[in-house]
């Protein structure tokens, strides 16, 4: 294409405006990008903790503890392990959120600590990783309003909110 005399190109100013508002646009969208990946990883950071001993113990490290007292936080009881040559232990604590109170029985892991005990099974997994759903909650309304993608942030919050919901009715 030849420039002809009705052509006009645009100015200096113009360009740079245009050159600056994209590079704004891009950073937005790194950030969001990076607050909504931060918020995953703190999620599965803060859930790993827990989970790893209830999906990953080894079979003479796994028992039932029957819960003899409950407080605001923790239930107490005492531990059975379910391999024969383990001790067995008393003054076992427990979150109180994965215990429906005195006198039930709840399969647990001993991880490292010798007194605090994690739900193993379906119910102790799905309520490990409850920090992830919630962060999957935090991170679709960025997903959805700062990254403008919508279907993404519908599927990560109904997947939060679907773990969060699982591990309500299992305990």
């Amino acid at each position: 294409m030849s420039w002809t005399a009705s052509t006009k190109r645009r100015g200096v100013v113009r360009r740079a405006g245009e050159s600056a508002y994209g590079v704004l646009l891009l950073a937005k969208t790194v950030l969001m990008a990076l607050l909504a990946g931060l918020l995953l990883v703190a999620g599965v950071w803060t859930s790993w903790s827990t989970a790893e001993p209830a999906m990953f113990a080894p079979a003479a490290e796994r028992g039932t503890l029957t819960v003899e007292k409950c407080g605001d936080d923790e239930c107490r009881g005492s531990y059975a392990p379910s391999a024969t040559g383990a001790e067995r232990r008393t003054g076992v604590t427990l979150d109180s959120l994965v215990s429906k109170g005195p006198g039930e029985t709840v399969p647990v892991t001993l991880p490292e600590s010798a007194t605090e005990a994690v739900r193993t099974g379906v119910a102790g997994v799905s309520y490990a990783w409850v920090p992830l759903a919630g962060a999957l909650l935090l991170a679709s309304l960025i997903v959805a309003g700062g990254l403008r993608m919508r279907r993404t942030a519908w599927g990560m919050g109904l997947l939060g909110a679907g773990g969060m919901l699982t591990a309500f009715l299992l305990l």
